[in-house]
């Protein structure tokens, strides 16, 4: 009832049919107090429209109402046996009745006094003559699901006309296209509505699904229009499969997926006029999209597709009704899931270069002919025109890398995607030399064609960067905001594109300072400042770009292989005039590839720039810029590829101390080596040496043994030994008497000898070391490197340099008590044992004889030295879980030691 907010509300009244003088009474009353609030004239007339109100009221609550009709549930069969289902029912408070048929109360009996009653039955199965008995008298009938999900949600049952026997399809509208088995059509029906689903004829804005057996046709390409899921028929028989589940929704996507109809099923695709390589390719994409390959005269064959870069003449396929169509149908189909053929018809494609009378005019693919004279007379002329000194008698070597194809590393090529504008700027000065107003001389100067040449180029140059950035990476962007339409996600694009605009901004300047400098061109004209001008922005714009381009091409491959509507969208894009049939990579590398090639023109340049010309000196200025920038882009590369090399070795080694990644340390070099000493890990053991800018990581190769068997796919490869700072490192000691044998002499608490010999063969032991030397000193700030470095013979460091590789009896020993060890452990109940345990169970006779022969008292001394040492004998599974204290150090045990000489001091040295 309507009111005004200077007045309160009306009291609100029940009206009640029979008793027609209170009812009266009431109306009187309210009528009385809307007037008495509407005292001006302008209210008058909303208190008319609140009597009103209170009128409509009265007569819409005085009509009588039926009582509704009494309701109970039948549980048939086996659904009256389920507690689950018998407990749902109960909770609606209405009478439960079970029966094995139901059939006795589709009068309405079994409710008292004779009422009318409303029966819910509740069947296991729609299936059998009894649901087509009470199907058929309009009985409502109800699945064990369905009562279960109506009383889990507490919502009415019974508001559907139909059987339901659960809600998986709830909110589903379908429709069907294709489908032309009526016994199929009419059993899919069924199946939806008693799931909840609905079913029109037609799609329109409330149609959620189409469902077909085959791509194309209008209802298909509306559905793709509107993004629609479009599904097998499958999809139905799979949700009905799983119509006991409580809670399963047919619509969640992990379930649609696998039921989804592919681009092309249904369809028998040949192709026709491709390179051997690319027919396979697409055929191999045909396959994974659903579709069948077929050869041309086969009469199902339903598309022909044509390479029309090579095809001059329309093929004829055995079925006459097949749509011959250009190569861009294909991929379109597969980006967008759909392409009408009549956009992309052969034969319009001939017809309309046909029609083209001047031949110039035509795409370079119809210049093509069987006549081997003409396509080479057409070459030629193609690449006269397409060269800035075409009428030259002699080209500069980058002119002629210029004739070269996009496939060569040169970067400058006549067939890039801004090719006429070189040749339009030629024309351009021809008609004003013509003309006589330009300054240009009457004949040009070899400073100015090689000027065009450098112009020429940039300006290709920047329109291969429009086409990245306009074709490629704004269109991407533009998908990205929308996530049903996304091709890659927008870290993606990120990963791909993230660091080229900055040289496309810088360029793009540069190219407007040669425009203008060809505008005004004179002899005086200074080239060299144009490089010196952005020499900060070339330094900021590449190296980001040049050093992180692999892992770009990487992630683009990636994207290119995982994504099977990026890959159409890339070969879409590489059939564009614009791209000049190159692909993204190509097309990416070519910032790469031009700071070499500006230093090639400059040079051309200055060469014909006569030294009193104002400009030589700007130019040997930016020659010397370029070369700085290309110094700063390799020398950054190098930094970023070292502290890459860090962050792999870090995650390489085991116990690998968390200090070693730093920003201001540098990765330098590797070297394998074996050990000589035995202060490390043990004479003979490999060990690998990786040299830092400031310090020298020591680790050895993990064993293929126990510890690898457990996690392959995680373990790591080696495992740390030794972390030495080049501060501690007194000399580098050259072994003289052995070609691979050198030392490193520490100076901490005392001094310790490490001696080593190089297994790599590619290591030469004297560069090395001398290598070693020089960093050493670079860290340390001292000039006398060679001082750093010492040559002594083994025998004077008391080291063994015999090769450790033949046959080291200690070797052999410790791995046979590691072995031991192991292989006590693995039959032990305890995998854990305590040193006395340990130390008591390795009181064993030695696996290489018998102690037959030995006197009782040896046979106690080899007891009493097992025991004792291996207590401290410490395997690689032990190491890890101990701590690094002196007492845990992996020491052999001495009774396989051989014996040695006590060394003396080195303090000679």
């Amino acid at each position: 009832m309507l009111h005004s907010p200077l007045m309160p509300t009306p009291r609100r009244f029940s009206f009640v049919k029979g008793d027609t003088n209170t009812d009266c009474k009431k109306l009187v009353t309210v009528r009385r107090e809307a007037l008495s609030y509407f005292t001006y004239e302008k209210q008058l007339k909303q208190a008319k429209v609140c009597l009103c109100q209170v009128y409509e009221d009265f007569t819409e609550l005085s009509i009588t109402r039926e009582e509704p009709p009494a309701t109970q549930i039948c549980l048939v069969g086996d659904a009256g046996r389920d507690m689950e289902t018998l407990q749902a029912a109960h909770s609606f408070g209405m009478p439960v009745i079970i029966s094995e048929t139901g059939m006795e109360f589709i009068d309405g009996s079994g409710i008292p006094d004779g009422a009318k009653s409303r029966t819910f039955f509740v069947l296991p199965d729609f299936e059998g003559s009894l649901y087509e008995t009470l199907n058929s008298q309009k009985q409502c009938i109800l699945g064990p699901p369905a009562l279960k999900h109506a009383a889990q949600l507490k919502i009415t049952i019974g508001q559907n006309t139909r059987p339901i026997y659960n809600y998986a399809m709830q909110g589903v509208v379908t429709s069907f296209t294709g489908i032309r088995k009526r016994e199929e059509l009419t059993k899919m029906v069924h199946l939806i509505h008693s799931m909840g689903g609905c079913i029109k004829k037609d799609l329109n804005k409330r149609t959620t699904h189409l469902i077909c057996n085959q791509s194309g046709g209008e209802k298909y390409e509306y559905a793709k229009t509107f993004r629609l899921g479009i599904v097998r028929p499958a999809w139905v028989y799979a949700a009905w499969d799983e119509r006991n589940t409580l809670d399963f929704d047919a619509t969640k996507e992990n379930f649609t997926k696998s039921h989804k109809l592919k681009p092309f099923e249904g369809h028998k695709i040949c192709f026709f006029g491709f390179p051997a390589e690319d027919h396979q390719h697409m055929v191999d994409v045909l396959l994974e999209n659903g579709g069948m390959y077929a050869e041309l005269d086969d009469p199902e064959c339903s598309h022909v597709v044509v390479d029309e870069h090579t095809t001059t003449t329309k093929p004829e396929p055995n079925n006459k009704s097949s749509h011959i169509l250009k190569s861009d149908w294909f991929w379109y189909y597969i980006k967008d899931g759909y392409a009408n053929e009549r956009d992309y018809l052969f034969g319009d494609y001939l017809d309309t270069f046909a029609n083209t009378p001047n031949t110039a005019d035509r795409p370079e693919s119809l210049l093509f002919s069987n006549n081997k004279r003409k396509r080479k007379r057409i070459s030629q002329r193609l690449q006269l025109e397409g060269t800035p000194l075409g009428s030259s008698k002699r080209r500069s070597s980058v002119s002629e890398a210029g004739l070269l194809s996009g496939s060569n590393s040169f970067f400058d090529c006549t067939t890039s995607p801004d090719k006429s504008l070189g040749d339009k700027l030629l024309m351009q000065a021809g008609e004003a030399e013509v003309g006589g107003e330009s300054s240009t001389p009457a004949k040009k100067s070899m400073r100015f064609n090689h000027f065009m040449d450098f112009f020429t180029t940039e300006s290709n140059y920047v329109g291969i960067l429009d086409t990245i950035l306009n074709l490629f990476k704004n269109k991407l962007d533009e998908l990205a905001e929308t996530e049903d339409d996304e091709l890659l996600n927008k870290s993606e694009i990120k990963s791909i594109f993230g660091n080229f605009q900055p040289i496309h901004e810088v360029h793009q300047s540069m190219l407007e300072k040669l425009r203008d400098m060809h505008s005004n061109w004179h002899e005086d004209c200074l080239i060299g400042d144009i490089i010196i001008q952005h020499q900060d922005q070339l330094v900021k714009a590449y190296p980001p770009y040049v050093n992180f381009f692999e892992k770009m091409k990487e992630q683009l491959h990636r994207c290119d292989r995982e994504y099977p509507r990026f890959h159409a969208f890339l070969k879409i894009n590489q059939m564009k005039p614009e791209c000049g049939r190159q692909s993204l990579e190509d097309l990416m590398i070519r910032p790469v590839q031009r700071l070499p090639s500006i230093s090639l023109l400059l040079n051309d340049i200055l060469k014909h720039t006569t030294g009193s010309n104002v400009d030589h000196a700007r130019l040997e200025e930016a020659l010397k810029a370029i070369k700085q920038v290309m110094l700063h882009i390799n020398e950054d590369k190098r930094r970023t590829e070292s502290r890459m090399a860090m962050f792999d070795i870090f995650n390489d080694i085991e116990g690998c101390p968390a200090h070693l990644v730093s920003s201001n340390r540098s990765f330098i070099s590797k070297c394998e080596v074996n050990e000589l000493s035995d202060s490390l890990s043990g004479r003979g053991d490999s060990l690998l040496l990786f040299l830092f800018s400031d310090s020298i990581e020591l680790c050895k190769r993990k064993s293929r043994g126990f510890n690898t068997a457990k996690s392959p796919s995680t373990a790591k490869t080696h495992k740390h030994i030794k972390f030495i700072s080049l501060n501690t490192v007194q000399f580098v000691i050259d072994i003289t008497d052995s070609s691979r044998a050198f030392g490193l002499l520490l100076r901490d608490e005392k001094e310790n000898l490490y001696a080593f010999s190089i297994t790599d063969e590619e290591t030469e032991k004297s560069v090395y070391v001398k290598k070693l030397s020089m960093q050493i000193a670079a860290h340390t700030c001292r000039t006398d490197a060679s001082n750093i470095l010492l040559c002594h013979t083994s025998k004077e460091l008391q080291v063994d340099i015999s090769d450790t590789n033949v046959s080291t009896l200690s070797k052999a020993f410790k791995l046979a008590a590691r072995t031991r060890l192991k292989v006590g452990r693995a039959f032990s109940f305890n995998k854990t044992p305590n040193k006395l345990k340990r130390a008591v169970s390795t009181i064993m006779t030695s696996p290489f004889g018998s102690n037959n022969s030995l006197t009782p008292a040896s046979q106690l001394s080899q007891m009493r030295l097992a025991s004792c040492t291996n207590i401290n004998e410490v395997d690689d599974d032990d190491e890890d879980m101990r701590s690094n204290s002196p007492s845990t150090q992996s020491v052999p045990p001495l009774s396989v030691q051989p014996t040695r000489k006590n060394k003396p001091g080195i303090d000679r040295i």
